[in-house]
């Protein structure tokens, strides 16, 4: 299931770069929770596809143009893939270059949870990996 786990958060980044909400949207399990890194200034959790998808339209609504790019490989164990990224965003507020770690768990081919970090070493330390 590794490969498969991972297949799942590659199609999660081409969807966003692609600018593809409902197949974003499409691959959330109807119980999906997201939680934001400490400090994000809404806070969440996210439970749920319609709560997530609001969040992430609101932020498209600011940046106009923003990609995800993986700048680590992406991660596997067991039911979860991590991997550090940068955000890059430009529109009608100021522009943003976030570095984050995101892990995200997937069963049966969806994403149940998804969790970020500023820390790469904090996110890597949850799964039970070192860096």
């Amino acid at each position: 299931m590794s490969q498969e786990n991972i297949d799942v958060v590659r199609t999660l980044f081409d969807a966003w770069n692609a600018r593809d909400m409902d197949g974003l949207r499409a691959l959330y399990d109807p119980n999906v929770i997201v939680r934001a890194p400490e400090g994000w200034p809404e806070p969440g959790p996210w439970v749920g596809p319609e709560s997530i998808m609001q969040q992430w339209n609101q932020m498209r609504e600011v940046w106009k143009a923003d990609t995800l790019e993986p700048i680590t490989d992406f991660i596997d164990a067991a039911d979860r893939v991590a991997v550090r990224f940068n955000w890059y965003g430009t529109g009608d507020g100021p522009d943003t270059d976030l570095q984050l770690t995101g892990i995200w768990t997937v069963r049966e081919g969806r994403i149940l949870h998804t969790e970020f970090f500023w820390n790469h070493a904090e996110a890597l330390e949850v799964m039970g990996l070192d860096e």
